[in-house]
């Protein structure tokens, strides 16, 4: 029965993994970045795997995320590295049918540990004294990249536009002109040297202005181009 005391540390340190990789995903989250994709960054950094080359910019053009998963990394391999040898102790000790009492008890203690973190407060419990202990840490920066509040990953950006003789926009106010450029948002005009920012949705748009617009940019290209 002496390979049953090599489970309890395993047990424990796959329950602490659970909780780091919460922890993590609390923090990306902090930072700007949606649940879903927070939650798959944190697992896959803590388990080496899963990034994608998009998402993985995400991270590291962010330098808390980077801090973050920089630990997560370090913490999944002592923790990979943890379960492995307490598990391969266990079952090497063992001899006969305590094979089979180990195997049971492993597969007991797995379930436990996941009914403790998918059917239970513990976890929303956890994320939200990780969220409050961020929150009071001086060293935590939560502010989100220009990137993310922009959504530039999903194809939004922002372009300039020169209104031409012939377009259609020559001669509309910002207001009549909104059909014309849909889904897009006037930023600022720039009209003979000079910056005119938010314009009234009366004023008129002129040949000659250059137009700072937001918008989806694939769409923008489509209508304008």
């Amino acid at each position: 029965m002496n390979g049953l005391y090599f489970l309890a540390p395993m047990l424990v340190t796959i329950l602490a993994s659970m909780l780091i990789v919460r922890a993590g995903a609390t923090a990306l989250l902090m930072t700007g970045m949606s649940y879903e994709k927070a939650k798959f960054q944190a697992l896959s950094a803590f388990s080496g795997t899963g990034f994608t080359t998009r998402e993985a910019e995400r991270v590291v053009n962010h330098p808390m995320r980077r801090r973050i998963v920089s630990w997560l990394m370090i913490l999944g391999n002592a923790g990979i590295v943890t379960v492995i040898v307490t598990a391969s102790a266990s079952f090497a000790q063992a001899k006969g049918f305590e094979l089979g009492i180990n195997a049971i008890v492993l597969i007991a203690g797995l379930a436990v540990l996941y009914f403790i973190g998918v059917w239970t407060n513990l976890a929303h419990r956890w994320e939200a004294f990780v969220r409050n202990w961020l929150l009071r840490n001086p060293n935590f920066d939560e502010d989100p990249t220009v990137d993310e509040l922009l959504h530039l990953f999903e194809g939004y950006g922002v372009a300039s536009l020169r209104v031409s003789d012939g377009s259609p926009l020559a001669g509309k106010a910002v207001d009549e002109a909104r059909p014309l450029a849909s889904h897009c948002v006037i930023l600022g005009v720039e009209r003979d040297g000079r910056w005119i920012p938010s314009p009234d949705m009366e004023s008129a748009i002129w040949v000659g202005d250059k137009l700072v617009l937001y918008a989806k940019l694939d769409d923008l290209a489509h209508q304008f181009s």
